[in-house]
């Protein structure tokens, strides 16, 4: 292996540009992250519009401009021949002489090499890796029966640990239903019956009967911050039968929703001046919202403890709870709040969570989102103060108990790379 010679990507991958004449919905592909391959796109996902699609063929090599370094790269296969991508989706005809495709698939696995391509990506809001950029990387390049022997060694080996990742994706995929099957019992008022049988509805008591608790809120809502245009909700509206002492409403009978607004370039800045100017899920961080830029004229401010969701853009769907004393925010995010103390903003997170297939089928124009009157407009069961607590509760334990569940399957997903890496490593070491 140390007398294989590096070679640029670029000397045996040519960019394809084949501008396609038609490009419907149904014949898309993508690429899936973690080094997973190409597959057809969800027509679900589908937005039509101006966007130029390129015609694919079998055998081209493909990657993700902007998840390169999250695992989105590999051939294109025989039954996805004649499909379409955009342009940020890039194939390349590979030079059969000189290279066999499969080769740079297990280049950049090898050492997880395709994570360091982040280095170079570019770009001020969505980042991408430029072709010109991936063809300027290097790969060793050994002869054609090097690489032939060096693949059919790792094949040979995968075929070992092929079952064990069919087993994680299962069941990352329980986990994920299962999460929603949570959030969905919890709405339906079915995580609580236990509960309602030790508490039964007492009316004219806002903690155990619905219908008192509604009334004392709308005394202590002002007449004009109430959202106009809420029609009553028909019995065709209702999904699912809900507990006796619950009240069907509209979420924004119940919630405060302040939309974001953009601001031009020379409206902010990066020098920590100002307000915190929170524009999209990029600001979403696994340890709470980033901040970088600022704003000495915020107008559309969130404040601790509100309740944000991305409902524009890439990420859109995301939710998290303000984590700064207050920002300004973009159109591409909503901050969410109860209309009265006596609403537990967690429930209405539970609510959000379970609805989020259908926020999503709903969103309309080019760019996937989430509307504004479709979040207020959802009809949801809504039970008296003390149950609300009592949902929260159970559904955090419940959360839990699955987070650990997740924890041993992201376990058991690193040893299977770890695997995957030490094949690699002996099938390169060997030949």
């Amino acid at each position: 292996m140390s007398e294989w010679k590096k070679v640029k990507i670029g000397d045996f991958l040519t960019e394809s540009k084949i501008i396609a004449e038609e490009s419907d919905a149904a014949h898309r592909i993508t690429v899936r992250l973690n080094c997973k391959g190409v597959e057809q796109r969800s027509l679900k996902a589908e937005k039509e519009g101006a966007t130029k699609y390129y015609t694919r063929k079998a055998g081209q090599f493909i990657y993700g401009k902007q998840n390169i370094h999250k695992g989105a790269f590999g051939i294109i296969p025989q039954e996805l021949n004649g499909f379409t991508s955009s342009a940020d989706l890039p194939a390349f005809d590979v030079d059969l002489s000189k290279c066999i495709p499969e080769w740079i698939c297990i280049c950049l696995q090898k050492d997880e090499y395709y994570k360091s391509l982040q280095k170079n990506v570019k770009g001020v809001g969505s980042q991408r890796l430029a072709v010109n950029v991936f063809l300027d990387s290097e790969i060793p390049l050994p002869s054609i029966e090097i690489q032939k022997e060096v693949i059919k060694k790792i094949k040979l080996q995968l075929q070992k640990t092929e079952q064990l990742s069919i087993e994680i994706e299962s069941q990352k995929n329980y986990i994920k239903q299962l999460r929603q099957n949570i959030l969905q019992e919890a709405i339906e008022g079915k995580l609580t019956a236990d509960w309602r049988k030790q508490n039964p509805v007492q009316k004219g008591n806002p903690d155990y009967d619905t219908e008192a608790l509604f009334e004392q809120i709308q005394k202590e809502r002002n007449s004009e911050k109430k959202h106009k245009g809420l029609s009553p909700i028909t019995d065709e509206e209702k999904p699912f039968e809900i507990p006796k002492g619950w009240k069907w409403v509209r979420l924004g009978e119940i919630i405060n929703l302040l939309s974001g607004r953009d601001f031009e370039p020379s409206e902010y800045n990066d020098k920590q001046e100002g307000t915190p100017y929170i524009t999209g899920a990029s600001n979403f961080g696994e340890n709470g919202i980033i901040i970088n830029r600022w704003t000495e004229t915020p107008k559309c401010i969130a404040k601790f403890g509100d309740l944000l969701l991305v409902c524009k853009g890439s990420g859109y769907g995301t939710l998290a709870y303000a984590d700064f004393k207050e920002a300004h925010i973009a159109r591409q995010v909503m901050s969410i709040t109860t209309v009265s103390e006596l609403i537990s903003l967690k429930y209405i997170e539970f609510i959000l969570r379970a609805n989020f297939q259908y926020l999503k089928s709903q969103g309309k124009g080019l760019i996937p989102g989430i509307d504004r009157e479709t979040v207020l407009n959802i009809c949801a069961g809504f039970p008296p103060l003390l149950e609300q607590e009592e949902i929260v509760i159970s559904v955090e334990k419940h959360l839990q108990t699955v987070s650990d569940i997740e924890s041993q399957i992201t376990e058991r997903e690193q040893l299977a790379k770890q695997l995957m890496q030490s094949i690699l490593k002996d099938a390169f070491e060997e030949s």
